[in-house]
């Protein structure tokens, strides 16, 4: 398999949230400059994806209350960005919109050369990040 060939291991992928308005404004702000919108939403849930995806959303927001837990140390979810600059902005939305910065955006040499990327936790404690693999 090519070194930039990419495998599709999950159909999705959910995570709860405390407070379902506050979170869903965190990641319209955020997802936007990746190229992901708000395919669904209901009382329960929203979904993102690619504008026009018409399958399951690859990621939902789900409202679970007071019991929502962040996962455990060590887990954290990556997003697939475009650009340098759409890593930029998801950093800088998510700032501004009640994240926690965890590594602003830059080259992640430790992982590889061509690794750019930035990190913060959501308003929910979730472990986020925005990548670019540039070769």
């Amino acid at each position: 398999m090519p070194k930039d060939a990419r495998v599709f291991v999950f159909d999705h992928v959910s995570v709860g949230v405390e407070n379902l308005e506050r979170a869903a404004e965190f990641y319209d702000a955020c997802l936007a400059p990746l190229g992901f919108v708000r395919l669904s939403q209901n009382a329960r849930s929203v979904g993102y994806g690619p504008e026009g995806y018409e399958a399951e959303p690859p990621f939902a927001i789900v409202a679970t209350g007071p019991d929502a837990k962040a996962p455990g140390r060590g887990f954290h979810l990556a997003f697939v960005a475009p650009s340098r600059e759409a890593v930029d902005r998801f950093h800088a939305e998510a700032l501004s919109k009640g994240g926690v910065d965890e590594g602003p955006p830059g080259i992640r040499e430790n992982y590889e050369p061509g690794y750019y990327a930035s990190f913060v936790r959501d308003p929910d404690g979730h472990r986020l990040e925005a990548v670019l693999h540039e070769h």
